[in-house]
């Protein structure tokens, strides 16, 4: 039979990664609500909307003067209670009153001063501070409106480093830990990626979908991110420098075992049992059975056999030299 033509490829040595990609969904890394603890009127809300806060900035100022005042009584009761117990306390040492006597001042005193802690602390809470360092956001309410318990009065939520959800199969259930690299994209940004890592892996698997949720976080110095953006995420696993890779389509399986056709430097093909590796876009990784820089069939491979002589060519047609040793491991 006269020689066959075929298309073929290099076997190339190059990077792989091993690595899946995932759906995300980006967040802040720290966000709430901020809400009043006191039922009380608004004075000042010094802070601007979508401004950067420091942990401890005022965020709103409500009417103290009730409050106040009652801190002020508990003082004062306080501070009578204390002069009361110090004043028995000598009378007990000269055996004027009774230890119950004294017992029972002590305790009023204790009381007192617990009675001050509580109006010193609800006091507090009508100057409502950052909890963390942050954005501000939105006005939930405008100075002058009477504020209720639990009512909303801005959001705050740090942006600087966010986290990015997201899910893997089941199937690398054993192979995920903190701290593998991650590649963040979103369409806001076409053809730029945020570098991450994986900081939480959960260990339960949803029962429905058989899959790991998974937390990244992404360093975001520059704002550009934003916690509600959808995230395309790229988790690589592992990474060989010099890994040995085909086209997928030179690749083809008889049972359960997966081959290739070799071309020799006579341009017979033999045929050569391969394991695979990492899958890519258009390659397969070979951990064994070829070598780098051996001429394999890419395509036209489904009439050769063990032996065949062929003629090897390129995607446009032009002839190429067989190499000038067999490949083959």
């Amino acid at each position: 039979m006269p020689p066959m033509p075929v298309e073929v490829s290099r076997v190339e040595q190059s990077p792989i990664r091993d690595s899946f990609s995932a759906l995300g969904s980006i967040d802040a890394s720290l966000r709430v609500e901020i809400v009043s603890e006191v039922n009380a009127v608004v004075r000042e809300l010094p802070f601007s909307e979508g401004q950067p806060l420091t942990k401890g900035d005022l965020i709103a100022v409500l009417d103290d003067e009730e409050i106040a005042a009652e801190a002020n009584r508990a003082e004062a009761i306080a501070k009578q209670a204390e002069s009361n117990y110090k004043r028995s306390v000598r009378l007990r040492e000269e055996n004027t009153i009774s230890d119950q006597e004294l017992e029972r001042v002590e305790t009023e005193w204790r009381v007192a001063e617990a009675n001050r802690a509580l109006a010193d602390a609800r006091l507090a809470k009508t100057r409502i501070r950052a909890p963390f360092s942050g954005v501000a956001g939105r006005r939930r309410i405008s100075p002058g409106a009477f504020v209720r318990i639990g009512e909303v009065i801005t959001g705050l939520g740090r942006l600087d480093l966010l986290r990015v959800s997201f899910s893997a199969p089941e199937r690398f259930a054993g192979r995920l830990r903190p701290g593998m690299a991650v590649e963040v994209r979103t369409p806001a940004y076409p053809g730029e990626k945020f570098d991450g890592r994986v900081t939480v892996v959960d260990p339960i698997l949803d029962h429905e979908s058989r899959t790991i949720a998974l937390v990244a976080e992404v360093p975001n110095p520059k704002g550009r991110l934003k916690p509600g953006m959808s995230a395309d995420v790229l988790l690589v696993m592992a990474e060989r420098e010099e890994a040995i890779s085909v086209p997928d389509e030179a690749v083809f399986a008889e049972g359960t075992q997966s081959f290739v056709f070799v071309v020799g430097p006579d341009s017979v093909v033999h045929k050569a049992a391969v394991r695979l590796g990492t899958r890519e876009a258009d390659r397969v990784e070979v951990e064994s059975g070829v070598n780098a820089g051996d001429l394999v069939v890419r395509a036209g491979h489904q009439k050769l056999f063990d032996g065949a002589k062929v003629m090897p060519v390129d995607s446009a047609e032009e002839p190429v030299a067989a190499p000038e040793q067999g490949g083959g491991a």
